[in-house]
Order: C-alpha cells, then sequence, then structure tokens
C-alpha cells in the first residue's frame, strides 16, 4: 500500500499547520485519531509534544465527525439554540434572548462545509440543487440551514437542541414558564383527559411544555406520538414514536404527518399527540377527538389563542373540510388552548389559558379562562367555564371508576349465590333427597 504523499510544508501559524494535517488525512482516507494526527504532523516535519497532539487530535475530530467550531455550544446544557448566520456572527439562546458569543470560523467556506457535513449525517441533501435541507441528527437536534445565493452572504445555519431529558413540570414552575399554583391547574387538566392545543410562536416552548404535561399521563396509558422531527421526549414509560420521512431522490417513499396520524389512530393509543398540527393531518386529528379519543394534544402556531380557530380553520380549508364542518368538529374536539409567548427579556412563559365556545351563528371562539398578570394567574371571563369542564370530567372519571367497581362487586356477589347454589345441591344429592336438578323424588 502506497503512503500518501506529504501536504504541503506547514511553517506558519496554527491553522495553517492545521490544514495540512487535515489535507494528508484527507488524502489517506485516516480517521483523525491521535495516532494518525502525529504521523500526519511528521510528515510535515513538525515534532510536537503529547498535549499538543492531542488537542490538535481533537481539533479535527470535532471538525470532521462532530460539529465543529459549535461542538462546546451544543454541550452547554443551557443552550437551546444555536443560530450562524456569519463567519463571526454565531449566537446562543440560553433562555434569556440571543446572545453573540465569540466562536468563529474561518471563512464562509468553512460555515458552509459544517452545514453539508451535517446534512450528510442526517442522510439529507445540501447543494446548489436542493440549497436547503431541515432534519434531525442523531443525537436528535434539529438543523436547519439554506446555502447562498439563497442565503445572502453566507450559507445560515440554525441549530435546536433536543434535551435528552424532559423537563418536568416542577422545573418549568421553578424557571417562571408556569406561574406558581398554574401548575395545580395543569395537572387537574391532564388529569380530567381534556383535549388541549398549545400555542405560540417559534422558540416560545410548546414542546417543551408538551413534553412536560405528557409526563403527567399514568403510567398505564398508552401514549403515540406524530411528528415532522421527533422532538418529544415525555418521561413516561409507554410512549409511541413515529416520524414523518421526506421522498428521495426518486421521488418514492414520502410518509406525511397526515399519514402518521391515520396509522397512529390504529395503534389503540390512549393519548394522540401531535408534536405541531400545520397541514391536513388536522382533519384527521379533530376527527379521531370525536370518536372516543379523550387527552389528545398537540402543538400549533398562532399569535394568540384568540387566533387558533382561525388557523385551524386555514389548515382545514386547504385540506378539503368546508367553514361550518370544521367549526362543529372542532367544538365537539377541543376544550383548551395553552398559548406560550417569550417576553421582551426572552423568558418563555404560558400567557393565557382559553376555553372554547360557539357563537350565536355557529362559530368557534376562544374565551380568555385564566391570564398571566404579575407573575400569577388571574381569572377571566371563562374561568367558570374552565372549572366546570374540569369538574365534569373528573367526576365522569370517578363516575366510571366508580361503575366498574360496582359491577365488579356484583359479579362477585352472583358468582358467590352460584358457588352457594352447587354447594347445596351436591350436599342433597349425597343424602339421596335429590335426584335430578331441582326436582324431588316422590
Amino acid at each position: 500500500m502506497s503512503t500518501p504523499p506529504g501536504p504541503r510544508r506547514a511553517r506558519g501559524s496554527t491553522g495553517t499547520l492545521l490544514d495540512g494535517v487535515r489535507q494528508w488525512l484527507a488524502e489517506s482516507g485516516a480517521e483523525p485519531t491521535p495516532a494518525r494526527v502525529a504521523q500526519a504532523l511528521r510528515e510535515q516535519g513538525r515534532v510536537l509534544g503529547d498535549a499538543e497532539i492531542l488537542g490538535a487530535a481533537e481539533h479535527l475530530r470535532s471538525e470532521l465527525i462532530g460539529s465543529g467550531p459549535l461542538e462546546p455550544l451544543l454541550a452547554d446544557p443551557l443552550v437551546t439554540d444555536v443560530l450562524v448566520s456569519g463567519p463571526d456572527r454565531v449566537w446562543v439562546d440560553r433562555g434569556g434572548g440571543l446572545e453573540l458569543t465569540g466562536v468563529s470560523f474561518p471563512d464562509t467556506a468553512a460555515v458552509r462545509r459544517l452545514a453539508q457535513r451535517l446534512a450528510a449525517v442526517a442522510g439529507r441533501r445540501l447543494d446548489d440543487a436542493r440549497p436547503w435541507v431541515d432534519a434531525r441528527l442523531p443525537d436528535g437536534t434539529r438543523l436547519h440551514a439554506v446555502l447562498p445565493p439563497i442565503a445572502v452572504g453566507c450559507t445560515c445555519l440554525s441549530l435546536r437542541v433536543v434535551r435528552p431529558r424532559a423537563f418536568t413540570l416542577d422545573e418549568l414552575v421553578a424557571a417562571g414558564t408556569v406561574p406558581p399554583g398554574g401548575d395545580r391547574v395543569l395537572r387537574a387538566l391532564v388529569r380530567a383527559r381534556l383535549s388541549f392545543l398549545i400555542s405560540g410562536g417559534t422558540g416560545s416552548g410548546k414542546t417543551t411544555l408538551l413534553s412536560a404535561l405528557l409526563g403527567l399521563v399514568g403510567p398505564g396509558e398508552r401514549i403515540v406520538l406524530a411528528e415532522d422531527s421527533a422532538e418529544l421526549r415525555p418521561d413516561h414509560p409507554h410512549v409511541v414514536r413515529l416520524e414523518t420521512r421526506p421522498a428521495n431522490q426518486e421521488g418514492a417513499g414520502l410518509v406525511t404527518l397526515e399519514d402518521l396520524v391515520r396509522q397512529a389512530l390504529r395503534m389503540r393509543p390512549d393519548r394522540l399527540a401531535v408534536g405541531e398540527v400545520r397541514g391536513p393531518e388536522v382533519v384527521h386529528l379533530l376527527a379521531a377527538l370525536n370518536t372516543g379519543h379523550e387527552g389528545g394534544c398537540g402543538t400549533v402556531h398562532a399569535n394568540a389563542a384568540a387566533d387558533v380557530p382561525a388557523r385551524l380553520e386555514a389548515l382545514g380549508t386547504a385540506a378539503g373540510l368546508d367553514r361550518a364542518a370544521l367549526h362543529s368538529q372542532l367544538a365537539a374536539a377541543l376544550s383548551v388552548v395553552l398559548h406560550l409567548v417569550r417576553d421582551p427579556a426572552g423568558r418563555r412563559r404560558i400567557d393565557e389559558v382559553h376555553v372554547l365556545e360557539r357563537d350565536p351563528s355557529g362559530l368557534v371562539r376562544t374565551v380568555p379562562a385564566l391570564r398571566w398578570r404579575a407573575g400569577v394567574f388571574v381569572r377571566e371571563r371563562g374561568g367558570e367555564r374552565l372549572d366546570e369542564l374540569l369538574r365534569n370530567h373528573e367526576s365522569e372519571a370517578t363516575r366510571q371508576a366508580a361503575t366498574s367497581e360496582v359491577s365488579e362487586e356484583s359479579e362477585e356477589c352472583e358468582k358467590s349465590e352460584e358457588l352457594q347454589e352447587l354447594q347445596q345441591l351436591e350436599q342433597f344429592e349425597r343424602l339421596g333427597g335429590i335426584g335430578e336438578r331441582g326436582g324431588r323424588y316422590g
């Protein structure tokens, strides 16, 4: 096996040195292990210590098979988003709004290379013919990238970090997302099996809140998730996760969210959750919530809770459902809307809780039940309706449990009476007093 040609002699900066090592590794097809990096350095006539070799190896490994300069940011447990809009314009969100970091790339070509490599890791194509990509990396991180000239000046890269463990409701209260006492309302909402949607803008925390609420579902229930990108991580023992799939290069193999919702209904879900309602799947979701699948939930993009009916109407109309039919299904299917916002300081919080009602024309509208005011929930006009929904559903669950217990007790009594009758008949037969069952000899 021939030895790969040595790279151009690097006598300048560390960047030039690493360029030479990178070239040698590319030409040899070798993994960037410490031994291979040391060999590449020797090929350049460089003699470095163990610490320097290990540092160079780690740097190259993160660049070639990791996230390059972004790796320390993605490893930060407080970071939720990493955004790159230029070689020296790398932003992060740690829950308090966007912050410019000191991380930088050598040039725009380095940003493009990283975006294309991450897309390849996700099994997607990113080039001039297909200049954008929306995908999920193996660790769950959500990737979105756009190449020039669509992105003017430099490749734009957006990474949404998905944590392996969902936040608990108590943690969301501590973080200020849920006001003190608001967790009791949310626990009652889940316990009563009311169907609900979480609305809000991009990055407002909809998925985080939905994961936390699904974690409150009883351990005996089966949750089926349908998502475009698998981001929900509920802390629950029985979760089935379904994810959409794009078409391949030949245009075959497409699996849509609508397909997933249809399949989920055949998988005996106790709770059906749709990661984001944004297309024809709204028709199947509303139909499911009208046919005995209580406690269904999902997220939807909307500017305010009051805009949710109009948003669902637009989605349903695009799917071929007329306005009257959609509002009829919506009135019977959905009970509550939780709306999230990001305040001027960048903090995510529940801004309002709405219930649904029909106006005199038969159309559905939302009515505020609770609003965030000075760090607490304040009751609004729809508060009584929310209380009524929670009482009725909890009472129904209690009645069903009581009915079940009564039925079991009745069955036990019937079995006990039958057993006593048989024992008496057997005793009479042994004494010769009974010939055939139910009759005496004369």
